[in-house]
């Protein structure tokens, strides 16, 4: 990270020709468990991980923003009273998403310079996009100085994302990339976005994220499509069950009660979710007791459902998890994210892991004809400063 924070200094001069007044950073994330759960109110389990974007700013006396991209080199200009999509340079559209919101809820913004420099893989299932909007609005209210709580910057990052970017997600990502806790899972309640931390100690059980490489080509139609499958569910189950608003209200002995009721595929969308929602709750407690072989077991159940109730995986993933499953040391693997590409996720033996990045590397390009990318990683702090002047 020292190196890192070094070379976005020297950027900034390079390309401003100061020093950035304060340097922050906004994680990324991987999802343990709660596939597809956020969007239907229900519970998610993510950890804030050592992959993430880092912004540096100073404040301008006039009100333009300057935002230089490290990673695709490139500079943007745009006046705070005059925000509008950008549709060549689109990695822009999530900072200027980010301060439309702020302003829109009655921040008072100054112009800035920003750079910005990412480690997040891209199209990955790891939520590159939820960093940058995290990383640009924490770094504005260090700069500034606003009062803002971490949810409610994470609601600000989400409508960033659904109402500029256009992009339909849940609060899972902007949120636990703002409170991220260090050595912790953070189970959050979609709906009230009441939170708890969990913790996950990882001395001698690592997080290991294995990138398939395969991008997500369908995730925005099917996406929209499973959400709009689960709406169709919740609204039949509230015919039965008035107290309904959401899938998250169903419990799994209601749906097993009136599920033969649904159609074919509204009813296994359902049954992914409803069940998804009591494994996230079950894996806390396992957590609490340092149970990483039960927990395993639940991450791989997640993972199958997913694949067959949900269907949002795809021939890479299914190549990846069943390399990784058999893969020395290897406790589970489930696919993180939205599916149809991405990432794995699993949980390894400390002693193993170099033995297990190994196999993996091999086997899944001997299946797939892909060199895929491995991280292995740690449950680390939300958006934190990293240097100020």
């Amino acid at each position: 990270m020292t190196d890192r924070i070094a070379r976005l200094r020297q950027e900034f001069a390079n390309v401003f020709g100061c020093a950035p007044s304060v340097i922050v950073k906004g994680p990324g994330r991987v999802d343990l468990m709660g596939s597809h759960t956020d969007y239907n109110e229900g519970y998610v389990l993510p950890v804030a991980v050592n992959l993430d974007v880092i912004a540096g700013g100073r404040l301008r006396e006039d009100n333009i923003v300057a935002v230089y991209s490290a990673n695709f080199e490139t500079k943007v200009e745009f006046e705070l009273d005059d925000i509008e999509y950008d549709s060549v340079n689109k990695w822009s559209n999530y900072v200027r998403g980010v301060l439309h919101f702020l302003q829109e809820a009655g921040v008072a913004l100054q112009g800035a310079d920003v750079a910005i420099q990412g480690n997040v893989p891209i199209g990955s299932g790891m939520s590159s996009s939820a960093a940058i909007e995290i990383a640009v609005g924490f770094l504005f209210q260090q700069m500034i100085g606003f009062e803002m709580s971490g949810p409610d910057l994470a609601l600000i990052g989400q409508k960033a994302e659904n109402k500029f970017v256009g992009v339909n997600t849940g609060i899972m990502d902007q949120f636990i990339s703002r409170l991220g806790k260090k050595d912790h899972a953070l189970f959050l309640d979609c709906r009230t976005l009441g939170y708890d931390f969990v913790p996950l100690d990882t001395s001698w059980v690592k997080i290991v994220v294995c990138d398939t490489m395969k991008r997500r080509g369908l995730v925005d139609s099917e996406y929209d499509l499973r959400r709009k499958q689960c709406e169709e569910a919740a609204r039949l189950f509230a015919q039965w069950l008035p107290d309904v608003k959401a899938l998250r209200d169903v419990g799994v002995e209601d749906f097993e009660r009136f599920k033969d009721r649904l159609p074919k595929v509204v009813r296994k969308r359902a049954e992914h979710v409803v069940y998804e929602n009591d494994r996230v709750l079950r894996s806390c407690k396992v957590l609490r007791s340092g149970d990483f072989v039960e927990f395993g077991r639940i991450m791989n159940a997640s993972h199958d459902s997913a694949r067959d109730l949900y269907e949002v995986s795809c021939a890479e993933l299914e190549a990846m998890v069943s390399v990784c499953r058999s893969a020395a040391g290897s406790l589970c693997s489930r696919l993180a994210g939205a599916g149809f590409g991405g990432c794995t996720v699993s949980l390894v033996r400390d002693e193993s892991v170099e033995q297990f990045l190994g196999y993996v590397k091999e086997n899944y390009s001997a299946a797939t004809g892909l060199d895929p990318a491995l991280y292995v990683c740690t449950a680390e702090d939300g958006a934190s400063v990293l240097d100020c002047q």
